[in-house]
Formats: structure tokens, sequence, C-alpha cells
């Protein structure tokens, strides 16, 4: 029933991931989603985002942000960051994730998307058959109340968790010493 919103990994955040190993899997191309994903909603890219994208190209991908923002706010979070990107997407319609791929000039095979939601990020990439990975949403330590969707996610993940098909399709993707980052 839930299988549809369940990833193909889930992780601490875009900084636990094994990017390398990806790599090693076939993965040449990324896609993120921007906000709770690699920053906070709204905010600009951090020098660890940007040390981050250079990490990640240096390896040999490519990478594009998928996002329903608007191109100002996409530009803004760019402004160190060499990366394509497709704003005001229609997530989780899968016609946005296809573009991209074809962007990206590869397989859908061969891409992997990164997000913090399941009902816009990893429902859109599970309906166009893309790999996905949902990471923890980024919250201030200020914010003490989530919003209904996120609650729901709290249940569906509850059954991804128990679910052994779903779990971990995409294999060991996070790195050693934070393997303590991956959710079971």
């Amino acid at each position: 029933m839930f299988q549809r919103f369940y990833p193909y990994a889930y992780g601490e955040s875009v900084f636990a991931i094994d990017y390398e190993k990806l790599y090693d899997k076939g993965y040449r191309g990324i896609i993120f989603d921007i906000d709770n994903t690699l920053v906070h909603h709204g905010d600009d890219s951090t020098k660890e985002i940007d040390d981050l994208f250079r990490r990640i190209q240096g390896i040999g991908f490519k990478t594009l942000l998928l996002t329903n923002n608007e191109e100002k706010r996409v530009l803004r979070f760019l402004k160190n960051i060499d990366s394509l990107y497709i704003c005001d997407a229609g997530k989780p319609d899968p016609a946005g994730y296809l573009k991209a791929v074809t962007m990206l000039k590869m397989k859908k095979e061969e891409v992997v998307f990164v997000g913090d939601q399941v009902f816009t990020d990893i429902l859109g990439a599970n309906r166009c058959g893309m790999a996905s990975i949902l990471v923890k949403f980024i919250r201030l330590k200020s914010e003490t109340r989530i919003g209904k969707r996120r609650q729901l996610e709290r249940l569906i993940l509850m059954f991804y968790r128990r679910n052994k098909k779903y779990r971990n399709r995409l294999g060991d993707v996070f790195k050693k010493e934070g393997d303590e980052n991956a959710v079971e």
C-alpha cells in the first residue's frame, strides 16, 4: 500500500552518502532537491554544500537540482555551484524527473534522486522508475512543530523499516564511519 512512497535507501543527510560507492555501482547523475535536503528551507547554499558539489563533480557525477521553487531562489542558491537545474518542476509529476534525465544526457538507470519528502521527492522518482535516497529533513532546533504531512511520513517510514524487501535496494551506499547515519 505504501510502497510507492518507499525510497531505495534512507540516510541521515546528504553528507552520510558515500558518493564513490554510488559511482562504483554505475550511477553517473545525481538529482537533488534543495529545501530541507541540502539546506534549511529558503537558505542560501553553505560552504559545506558548495564543497560537497565540487567533490561529487570531481568524482565524475553530473548534478541537477530539481525543485518546485522559482528560478530566482534557485539562482541565489547556485551562486557558488555549477549545476544544471529545473525550477517550478511540479514534483511529484514524473515529467520533471524525466526532463532532468534528458538534460543530464543519461538513462534513468544511471541517475539517483536525493530528497527529503516522501510525498513529492520519492513518489516522483518512484513514479518514473528512478532510484532514490531519502534523507532526514533539515530542521532548526527552534522548530518544535512538524506538519501533518511530516507526521504521515513518519507512519510510512515505520512500515518501510519493517519491510526488508524495499529497504536498502541500493545496497551499501553510506559512509563507513557514518553507518549510524543510515536509517534502518
